[in-house]
């Protein structure tokens, strides 16, 4: 299994999204897939110019040449996309809408019917695939990661791609203070190791695993307080740094 993986976190290997995903990697490499890690805060990517230049004047030739270029043809032939990207308002990172918006160039202009859905056909050279999304968000419901969970299937529909499923951390930010803590919660990272074990190794996630990743860590009602007890702290001590 050849795995492209995307760090869209601006933080990088030190946000909290990162605690998941690194992990979930290693399980992978564990089980024989050979990974390639990119950071898109270190690359240049610039957005979409709109102009469908790679569809009707060159086609599945993008007209920014930037990282994009030395990208796709190891997006055309990999056999898993693996996405990492904290929630900010409601869906992906800037970077990474950038990179997934890029992708244009591999599929045609033309309408196929894909499971009755209106969707473009891969370009010539460009093969199936799989996409798996990593995430985390500061909030404590589950939900906050629907709006995302629904770009992200859309957007498999649309480029042709599975969608395998998704590792889920709410309040990550909580999650990363209590390992730093020491606090009992290594079976999530160990959650995420064996996630990327089952999807190399059988092509697919246990639903319970990817459960034990977003487990509750804290009641709904003690997370607003320490949080906002962290957060008060912070600003208290920035305005005695201040004066």
């Amino acid at each position: 299994m050849k795995v492209l993986a995307f760090n869209c976190s601006p933080n990088m290997d030190g946000g909290n999204t990162a605690l998941i995903f690194n992990p979930f990697l290693e399980g992978l490499e564990e089980e024989g897939a050979e990974v390639t890690r990119f950071y898109l805060s270190r690359m240049k990517i610039r957005p979409c110019a709109g102009d469908l230049h790679c569809w009707f004047k060159k086609p599945g030739i993008c007209i920014h040449k930037d990282d994009m270029q030395d990208l796709y043809p190891l997006l055309r032939e990999s056999d898993l996309w693996a996405f990492a990207t904290p929630v900010y308002f409601d869906g992906v990172s800037g970077p990474m809408k950038n990179l997934m918006d890029r992708m244009v160039p591999l599929v045609l202009p033309f309408v196929e019917l894909r499971k009755g859905h209106c969707s473009h056909p891969r370009r010539e050279g460009t093969k199936g695939g799989k996409v798996v999304l990593v995430s985390s968000c500061g909030f404590w419901e589950e939900d906050n990661f629907d709006p995302l969970l629904l770009h992200m299937k859309a957007f498999c529909r649309t480029i042709g791609r599975d969608f395998a499923g998704a590792l889920l951390r709410p309040t990550g930010g909580t999650f990363k203070g209590m390992l730093e803590l020491g606090r009992p919660v290594g079976d999530i990272l160990d959650a995420a190791r064996e996630a990327g074990r089952q999807l190399a190794g059988a092509g697919r996630m246990d639903p319970e695993t990817l459960r034990v990743v977003s487990r509750q860590l804290l009641p709904l009602n003690k997370f607003v307080e320490v949080s906002n007890r962290v957060f008060q702290e912070a600003l208290d001590g920035l305005k005695k740094e201040e004066k």
